[in-house]
């Protein structure tokens, strides 16, 4: 709640009890609503639809039963504003109509003639017209500033993919040339030392193996970074890899697949992915399991393993990559041991539910 509402309140109710005490007619029945509909008013950004019912009924009852004074209706009119400004037309509508007839009646009650209260309703009128173009005013304005954080987002999306591609120009242009350089000299040394009937040392053996393992894992590497078109629809295509390679994998998809928010659906694919690399390591010969989940507000992946002749899982950059990714969508993520090998859960909420699929 910003500042400013904490002391709008108090002075529309300052406004009113001082155009009140000038009349001198409020007794205090009057009294109660004026501050009933002032205190109301503290909470018109967050509950907007109820604070304009309590504020239209205490103006009612406040112009019909103690007089037509339009300053009983600030709070009224600002809710009013409020309403339409959150999209609630409609209510605001037969609010806005609701009054203009009490002042009307209430003006004819205190005994004026029909053409002083016709008059007198059409000045309610403009005040009310005024309030409903001023909502609408900050309805476009929230949205324009909607579109601009949005704009602003896709910039830097853009920028980070930009960025993202020119890093992975940057290492491919450098390690992976000087690692196949270093594969390269410990194969031509093993292969001189074992052509002279020399012993190959073991260090060379262990480069070799070594250089290879990281240029796989840099390979690996370079893939995710160029490659952000990843989707959880690939989800039955990473599963049959994987069962291809000696994985034996089943998939399990619950719910009504929705279109995601595209940060929703990479992060979940890449969760996966990761959970299954760290199997593959972590427990040859273990099955796993991937349950994918659409729920009404959140999509939740999960992945576990049987453990089979699996060693202790020791927390890694891939538990804490997932995690991050996790984290930074407003999700969570659970990992550690399941009922029977290792379990890797994460949940990723999708603000407004999903949309139909296209």
């Amino acid at each position: 709640m910003k500042r400013l509402d904490l002391v709008v309140a108090p002075a529309v109710g300052l406004v009113m009890v001082s155009a009140t005490l000038i009349n001198g007619v409020a007794g205090p029945g009057g009294y109660a609503l004026l501050a009933a509909a002032a205190v109301a008013l503290h909470w018109h950004r967050v509950a907007p639809q109820q604070v304009l019912v309590v504020t239209t009924g205490c103006a009612l009852l406040y112009a019909l039963f103690v007089e037509p004074e339009l300053t009983a209706g600030l709070p009224a009119l600002i809710s009013l504003a409020s309403t339409v400004r959150h999209g609630h037309r409609r209510l605001s509508q037969v609010a806005a109509l609701a009054l203009i007839l009490a002042m009307i009646a209430a003006y004819l009650l205190a005994g004026q003639d029909p053409l002083a209260a016709v008059k007198g309703g059409i000045l309610v009128t403009g005040w009310f017209v005024a309030a409903v173009a001023m909502g609408v005013a900050l309805q476009q304005a929230d949205q324009r500033a909607q579109e601009a954080e949005h704009n602003r987002e896709e910039a830097a999306l853009r920028r980070a993919g930009e960025e993202r591609l020119r890093i992975a120009r940057d290492l491919h242009d450098s390690l992976t040339h000087t690692i196949s350089v270093i594969k390269v000299q410990a194969g031509v040394a093993a292969h001189l030392a074992a052509k002279r009937g020399e012993q190959v040392p073991p260090a060379l053996a262990a480069i070799q193996e070594a250089s290879g393992e990281a240029m796989r894992e840099l390979r690996e590497t370079l893939e995710v970074l160029r490659d952000e078109s990843v989707s959880l629809a690939r989800l039955p295509e990473l599963a049959e890899r994987l069962r291809a390679a000696g994985l034996p994998l089943g998939l399990r998809i619950e719910g009504d697949p929705g279109a995601l928010p595209a940060e929703v659906d990479q992060a979940a694919y890449r969760i996966v992915q990761e959970a299954l690399t760290n199997v593959a390591r972590h427990a040859p010969g273990a099955r796993a399991e991937v349950t994918l989940a659409y729920g009404r507000r959140a999509v939740t992946v999960t992945v576990a393993d049987d453990g089979a002749g699996a060693a202790p899982a020791v927390p890694g950059k891939g538990l804490t990559g997932m995690r991050e990714r996790a984290e930074a969508l407003g999700g969570k993520l659970q990992a550690g041991p399941g009922e029977r090998g290792f379990l890797v859960r994460a949940e990723l909420p999708v603000p407004g539910r999903m949309r139909q699929p296209a």
